[in-house]
């Protein structure tokens, strides 16, 4: 797919978070009932409870750690705490969902007070089993550091959604 027309480059994913990759893996978010499309809006009250994630691959050998960040916290004007942590798994086997990793930065619910934000997930294929631990924050948090930190490279997925408060919050509004 062309940059221009990726989904993830036209939603500033790629240059606010992440640079450009090629997909290697299969990523499959679902809230309750509805999947996750890139750029798709979602609701506060519709991703309280962290998703089913499902990472591809053949390989239960080969392991992955997931990601959650908002880029636009703790507002998209001025996003100060650029990257808040929401979310971090590792240890996924290929093959299976983050329910079968390890938890070791609990889910934390999509709260935002102002404007749109952007909520992010990216998977990284690890070097071994145990080799990513938490990073001790969530304000601040940068996936680019965190990747080289434990050498997992470039992304080998990723997708995002948009979430506002739920009455929204003046400017412009999200479709429902």
């Amino acid at each position: 797919m062309s940059r221009e027309r990726d989904p993830l480059a036209v939603g500033r994913v790629v240059g606010d978070v992440l640079d450009p990759f090629n997909t290697t893996a299969t990523l499959r978010v679902t809230y309750g009932s509805r999947e996750l499309s890139n750029g798709c809006e979602f609701k506060p009250s519709q991703v309280v409870n962290q998703p089913r994630v499902d990472v591809g691959g053949n390989d239960l050998r080969t392991f992955y750690s997931l990601v959650m960040v908002d880029p636009d916290a703790p507002n998209p004007s001025d996003p100060s705490l650029r990257e808040y942590l929401h979310w971090l798994v590792t240890d996924i086997p290929g093959s299976t969902g983050a329910t079968f990793g390890q938890e070791v930065t609990c889910y934390e619910s999509p709260r935002p007070t102002m404007g749109i934000h952007r909520f992010v997930f990216v998977l990284f294929q690890q070097l071994g089993r145990q080799t990513v631990y938490p990073p001790g924050w969530r304000q601040n948090f940068n996936t680019r550091d965190f990747a080289e930190l434990y050498n997992l490279g470039s992304p080998v997925a990723a997708a995002y959604f948009n979430c506002q408060r739920e009455s929204g919050s003046g400017g412009r509004r999200m479709r429902t």
